[in-house]
């Protein structure tokens, strides 16, 4: 279950925002954040990104996956379609940052971030989207434009209550650091590309 802790105006170089933080009543120490855009039309579909946080991708721009690539050209059509963006505390896919440093050592060795992952003693993805879809419904979002590529996403959406009208495919060019974790993302996890 989640709660609303707080809203606050956001202005930033994509446009104008109220950002929401809210705490899940599992762990109240971790907050996760919802950006919505001011001008939010919620009779029409709204154009939703759900992001994991990738402290790596997002603010330092690694170039081992298409984390940060992908928020930003998400933000870019949130912005176009004053949508949201929910941003999720979830890092390494519910690994943890030092886990997740942890996987880019093995994966350093050969392995890739699914076997890493494993390897520590983890399931292949921790995530829980259905957070997400609590904000969602909080923030009075009923039908949606997913901008995803993950098909878990989609699937905990049309279970939710909340309406999928379209699903706006993420193509992020795969670097020379990143192609194989690319692959292994689409060929076993199934990632729509």
């Amino acid at each position: 279950m989640i709660k609303q802790e707080v809203r606050a105006s956001l202005p930033t170089h994509w446009g104008d925002f109220d950002i929401y933080a809210f705490t899940d009543s599992e762990d109240s120490s971790i907050s996760h954040l919802a950006l919505v855009h001011k001008n939010i039309d919620l009779t029409m579909p709204v154009a939703v990104r759900i992001h994991s946080e990738c402290l790596t991708g997002d603010l330092f721009g690694s170039a081992r996956c298409d984390c940060g690539e992908q928020l930003e050209a998400s933000m870019d059509i949130i912005s176009r379609d004053n949508g949201v963006l929910i941003y999720l505390r979830q890092e390494g896919r519910g690994i943890g940052l030092v886990n997740k440093l942890k996987a880019y050592n093995l994966q350093d060795t050969g392995m890739d971030t699914i076997d890493a992952n494993v390897h520590l003693g983890f399931e292949p993805d921790q995530r829980d989207y259905s957070i997400a879809v609590e904000m969602l419904l909080s923030l009075g979002v009923r039908k949606i434009r997913l901008i995803t590529n993950n098909p878990d996403k989609i699937n905990v959406i049309d279970k939710s209550s909340i309406e999928l009208s379209e699903r706006i495919p993420l193509i992020i060019a795969p670097g020379h650091h990143n192609e194989a974790y690319l692959v292994s993302k689409k060929l076993r996890m199934g990632h729509l590309y």
